[in-house]
């Protein structure tokens, strides 16, 4: 980042919250450019499962079933806008 984070508000965004380590990676590095004054966690699916204490803030939808396929697509790299939730089976 060209600036500090000291005292700023940050909002972390995920498109799915599983074990919570990319989350915990991403709060490590945002560390090493300052010292923000709340950091928040918004993802679009949240699929449970944590390896670590991180609760998300804002969800678009909570998986309640586990062993489910989460695909994202984004237009910018697919060619379409959307999330796929299918039985892994």
């Amino acid at each position: 980042l060209p600036f500090s984070t000291d005292d700023m508000r940050v909002v972390l965004v995920d498109d799915v919250l599983y074990t919570g380590r990319t989350i915990r990676a991403a709060l490590n590095a945002l560390f090493d450019y300052g010292r923000p004054a709340r950091i928040e966690l918004a993802c679009l699916i949240d699929r449970g499962g944590r390896e670590v204490p991180i609760q998300p803030d804002y969800t678009g939808h909570v998986l309640d079933h586990a062993g489910a396929k989460v695909v994202v697509s984004m237009k910018e790299a697919d060619g379409v806008d959307r999330v796929v939730i299918s039985a892994n089976r």
